[in-house]
Protein backbone atom coordinates (compact mmCIF):
# COMPACT_ATOMS: atom_id res chain seq x y z
CA UNK A 1 0.00 0.00 0.00
CA UNK A 2 1.71 3.16 -1.08
CA UNK A 3 -0.34 6.80 -0.45
CA UNK A 4 1.35 9.82 -1.90
CA UNK A 5 0.83 13.31 -0.87
CA UNK A 6 1.27 16.77 -3.10
CA UNK A 7 0.08 20.13 -2.45
CA UNK A 8 1.38 21.85 0.63
CA UNK A 9 3.48 24.47 0.96
CA UNK A 10 2.93 28.15 1.76
CA UNK A 11 -0.14 30.15 1.89
CA UNK A 12 -1.30 33.42 3.29
CA UNK A 13 -3.78 33.94 6.17
CA UNK A 14 -7.17 33.74 3.85
CA UNK A 15 -5.37 31.56 1.15
CA UNK A 16 -6.05 28.35 0.02
CA UNK A 17 -4.73 25.15 -1.12
CA UNK A 18 -5.58 22.16 -2.07
CA UNK A 19 -3.98 18.46 -1.66
CA UNK A 20 -3.71 15.96 -3.04
CA UNK A 21 -3.55 11.72 -2.27
CA UNK A 22 -2.28 9.05 -4.23
CA UNK A 23 -3.26 5.60 -3.99
CA UNK A 24 -1.93 2.25 -5.10
CA UNK A 25 -1.73 -1.08 -3.77
CA UNK A 26 -5.25 -1.39 -2.35
CA UNK A 27 -8.59 -1.42 -4.05
CA UNK A 28 -9.28 2.60 -3.53
CA UNK A 29 -12.74 2.23 -3.73
CA UNK A 30 -14.26 0.11 -0.99
CA UNK A 31 -11.52 2.55 1.46
CA UNK A 32 -12.42 4.71 4.15
CA UNK A 33 -10.08 7.64 3.43
CA UNK A 34 -9.22 10.25 5.85
CA UNK A 35 -6.98 13.73 6.15
CA UNK A 36 -5.22 14.04 9.94
CA UNK A 37 -2.84 16.83 10.94
CA UNK A 38 0.06 17.28 13.18
CA UNK A 39 2.02 20.15 14.65
CA UNK A 40 5.51 18.96 16.05
CA UNK A 41 4.90 18.63 20.23
CA UNK A 42 1.01 17.57 19.54
CA UNK A 43 -1.11 15.07 19.19
CA UNK A 44 -2.34 13.66 14.99
CA UNK A 45 -5.29 15.39 14.48
CA UNK A 46 -8.43 14.45 12.85
CA UNK A 47 -9.26 16.82 9.54
CA UNK A 48 -11.89 15.35 7.19
CA UNK A 49 -12.70 11.91 6.03
CA UNK A 50 -14.99 10.21 3.24
CA UNK A 51 -16.44 7.05 3.15
CA UNK A 52 -16.46 4.70 -0.16
CA UNK A 53 -19.94 6.01 -1.01
CA UNK A 54 -18.99 9.64 -0.48
CA UNK A 55 -20.75 10.03 2.73
CA UNK A 56 -18.25 12.99 4.55
CA UNK A 57 -17.20 13.81 7.86
CA UNK A 58 -15.19 16.75 9.08
CA UNK A 59 -13.47 18.53 12.45
CA UNK A 60 -15.31 21.59 14.07
CA UNK A 61 -11.96 23.67 12.40
CA UNK A 62 -12.80 22.41 9.11
CA UNK A 63 -16.46 22.20 9.13
CA UNK A 64 -17.59 24.92 6.51
CA UNK A 65 -13.70 26.22 5.33
CA UNK A 66 -12.65 22.16 3.67
CA UNK A 67 -14.13 20.12 1.62
CA UNK A 68 -12.97 16.59 0.92
CA UNK A 69 -13.64 14.65 -2.47
CA UNK A 70 -12.56 11.62 -3.88
CA UNK A 71 -11.79 10.38 -8.02
CA UNK A 72 -12.20 6.79 -7.67
CA UNK A 73 -10.85 6.43 -11.15
CA UNK A 74 -7.96 7.80 -10.48
CA UNK A 75 -7.42 6.09 -7.22
CA UNK A 76 -7.18 10.00 -5.51
CA UNK A 77 -8.29 11.36 -2.30
CA UNK A 78 -8.87 15.92 -2.56
CA UNK A 79 -9.03 18.13 0.31
CA UNK A 80 -9.52 21.61 -0.77
CA UNK A 81 -8.65 24.09 1.72
CA UNK A 82 -10.08 27.65 1.93
CA UNK A 83 -10.06 30.99 4.16
CA UNK A 84 -6.54 29.10 5.84
CA UNK A 85 -5.82 30.53 9.31
CA UNK A 86 -2.36 30.25 10.85
CA UNK A 87 -3.57 27.43 13.13
CA UNK A 88 -4.09 24.86 9.97
CA UNK A 89 -0.37 25.31 9.42
CA UNK A 90 0.86 21.37 10.30
CA UNK A 91 1.98 17.96 8.51
CA UNK A 92 -0.97 16.84 6.62
CA UNK A 93 -1.27 12.81 6.06
CA UNK A 94 -3.59 11.19 3.96
CA UNK A 95 -4.78 7.72 5.10
CA UNK A 96 -6.50 4.76 4.43
CA UNK A 97 -8.93 2.15 6.07
CA UNK A 98 -10.36 -0.90 4.93
CA UNK A 99 -12.65 -1.08 7.85
CA UNK A 100 -16.46 -0.12 7.49
CA UNK A 101 -16.63 3.48 9.95
CA UNK A 102 -19.02 4.99 11.28
CA UNK A 103 -18.51 8.44 11.13
CA UNK A 104 -16.79 8.61 15.02
CA UNK A 105 -14.73 5.87 14.30
CA UNK A 106 -13.57 8.02 11.20
CA UNK A 107 -12.03 10.73 13.64
CA UNK A 108 -9.95 8.16 14.97
CA UNK A 109 -6.20 7.75 13.63
CA UNK A 110 -6.01 4.29 15.25
CA UNK A 111 -8.72 3.34 12.62
CA UNK A 112 -6.95 3.60 9.66
CA UNK A 113 -3.94 1.58 8.75
CA UNK A 114 -2.33 2.91 5.91
CA UNK A 115 -0.43 6.02 5.72
CA UNK A 116 1.06 8.58 3.32
CA UNK A 117 4.54 10.54 4.63
CA UNK A 118 2.69 13.93 4.54
CA UNK A 119 2.65 17.37 3.41
CA UNK A 120 4.08 20.39 5.10
CA UNK A 121 1.60 23.15 5.33
CA UNK A 122 2.94 26.55 6.22
CA UNK A 123 0.38 29.76 7.07
CA UNK A 124 1.93 32.37 7.38
CA UNK A 125 2.03 36.64 6.52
Amino acid sequence: VQLVESGGGLVQPGGSLRLSCVASGIIFSVENMGWFRQVPGKEREFVAAIRPGSGTTYSDSAKGRFTISRDNARNTVNLQMNFLKPEDAAVYYCAASQNALTSVQQTSDRNFQAWGQGTQVTVSS
